[in-house]
């Protein structure tokens, strides 16, 4: 039995038969897996092991490591004064049939659950406490240095990149020039991240990009609950302030309102709004 499709096929790991992956995983690793505590998403599947750690196994193909790999995880375990499990181990190998890797990280258990799907629908209602560590990490992260590019949703961001989304989307006289690059996790949403107790986790994408990416992208994520959209923007408000975070934001808002946005997603008009208030910010100068 294959591991994975021929090539041109959309693969989706929450169906994909993945036994032979899991068998190998645990070999490497010397684990057991729990088939109970097993999490299956589009391109990853996680579970609790028995030495209280969990695995997340991921498939990639190719032409999205072919720059800088996808140790992430491995990498991240350097990062100083950032609130996130510890990584202990991991392996990768390529797959016989296909030009893609799979790689598999062991790590600390979480704190506790993630908050909720990436897109939150409701306030969950985070104590003071969370908000500090948030805010903690993510400044303690801008200060590390790397060499590592970030790529949210597994493309590496550029200048180039940042220009076309804004551009297409809001057409204008103002300079799309970001000043300053530091490292952002890449991918800060509401599935990524615990609560009560905060721990930012899923490190794959995370290395250096403009400033006020992670904030945008939580705001972003946010829109579809406005006092906890305002609360993302009070407490990074040093990023939305800047220049390269106003850009970030009309990138994130460029992504929301797309070709493929769904009519009814309730972040369009908050997107909107807020686009034509930071354009207007960027134009006077």
């Amino acid at each position: 039995m294959t591991l994975s499709a021929p090539t041109g096929r959309v693969v989706d790991l929450r169906v994909q038969p993945v036994d032979e992956v899991l068998d190998r995983v645990e070999w490497s690793l010397q684990v057991c897996l729990d088939s109970d505590t097993v999490v299956r998403k589009r391109r990853s599947v996680g579970a609790r092991t028995d030495r209280d750690t969990w695995v997340r196994v991921e498939r990639r193909g190719f032409g999205k490591i072919r720059e800088q790999g996808w140790n992430g995880t491995e990498c991240a375990a350097l990062l100083d004064g950032v609130t996130r499990p510890v990584w202990h181990s991991g392996v990768v190998w390529r797959d016989v049939n296909e030009p893609v890797m799979w790689r598999a990280d062991e790590t600390e258990l979480l704190p506790g659950a993630p908050i909720g799907t990436s897109v939150l629908a409701v306030d969950p209602q985070l104590p003071e406490e969370w908000w500090q560590a948030l805010n903690s990490s993510l400044d303690a992260l801008a200060e590390q240095r790397t060499i590592r590019i970030a790529t949210p949703d597994t493309v590496t961001i550029t200048q180039a990149g940042i220009t076309k989304a804004i551009s297409s989307a809001f057409p204008g006289s103002f300079d799309t020039v970001v000043e300053r690059w530091a490292p952002a996790h890449a991918d800060l949403n509401w599935a990524n991240m615990t609560g009560p107790t905060f721990c930012l986790f899923d490190w794959e994408d995370w290395g250096n990009a403009p400033r006020g990416l992670d904030a945008a992208a939580l705001w972003g994520n946010s829109l579809a609950v406005p006092v906890l959209a305002d609360r993302v923007r009070h407490e990074r408000r040093s990023d939305f302030e800047s220049r390269d975070g106003k850009l970030m934001t009309l990138f994130v808002c460029a992504k929301i309102l797309g070709p493929d946005a769904h009519p009814e997603d309730p972040r369009l008009e908050p997107a909107r709004h807020m686009a034509e208030q930071v354009i207007a910010e960027l134009q006077a100068g």
